[in-house]
């Protein structure tokens, strides 16, 4: 059975309660969601590299930056300097830069990943998709946490993973809005192998971890009928 992976969104989290957070996620998830705004490609601002090195004094597991930025390149040299497994950048801003950062990041011995807006099509990336270790469906609008679920997205999902069966890619395929209960299920039929997870999946449900996780595996385990490992 196809192994799904858990990612959560960092940006959503209590930061009153980070080392307590942090630690108790360390022994249940599969990695961390760090969101990078710059106030410009999206009108709010959120973490940095310096936050990801905060993540790393009380957590070993790969880390995954999403560059939501008009400069794609000075982030990219940030992450690379704080050794972020995984960079992902918005494929709406790389124009002329994506065979360059790419081969960077590969170069810096770092996994390069590429994030689609909902209204962009995946024939955008088909220049350089063999070269991609992740691609990330954003199934909702980026830049702010709890924004409306956009089903038609999914259809992305779905064709990423013919197309990786049939060329056979290495990428791995992450979605990337509204994880929660009401979705889990049309999420699942998709197939994504990772499910971010904020606010609305996993933080928002309570103010104590522990029951907060609890709550989301159920709600995933219902919704799909299938275990969460």
């Amino acid at each position: 059975m196809r192994k799904v992976e858990f990612s959560p969104s960092l940006m959503t989290m209590d930061l009153d309660k980070f080392k307590e957070q942090i630690e108790f996620l360390n022994e249940h998830v599969d990695s961390f969601h760090i969101d990078i705004m710059d106030g410009h490609y999206v009108p709010n601002i959120s973490l940095s590299p310096w936050f990801i090195e905060e993540v790393r004094k009380i957590s070993d597991l790969p880390m995954s930056a999403h560059l939501m930025v008009t400069d794609p390149s000075f982030w990219v040299e940030q992450l690379i300097n704080v050794k972020c497994e995984w960079i992902c950048m918005h494929a709406e801003v790389l124009d002329g830069l994506a065979f360059r950062l790419i081969d960077h990041i590969h170069n810096a011995g770092l996994k390069a990943g590429i994030v689609l807006n909902p209204e962009t099509p995946i024939e955008t990336i088909f220049p350089y998709i063999e070269l991609l270790d992740k691609i990330t469906i954003m199934t909702v609008d980026p830049g702010f946490a709890g924004q409306r679920f956009i089903e038609t997205t999914l259809d992305k999902i779905v064709a990423l993973r013919k197309l990786r069966e049939e060329h056979s890619y290495d990428y791995v395929i992450e979605m990337d809005g509204s994880s929660n209960r009401k979705s889990f299920k049309r999420i699942d039929e998709a197939g994504p192998d990772i499910y971010i997870v904020g606010r609305s999946g996993l933080f928002g449900l309570d103010k104590d971890i522990k029951i907060a996780f609890h709550r989301m595996k159920t709600d995933y385990e219902e919704m799909t009928g299938k275990i969460m490992s």
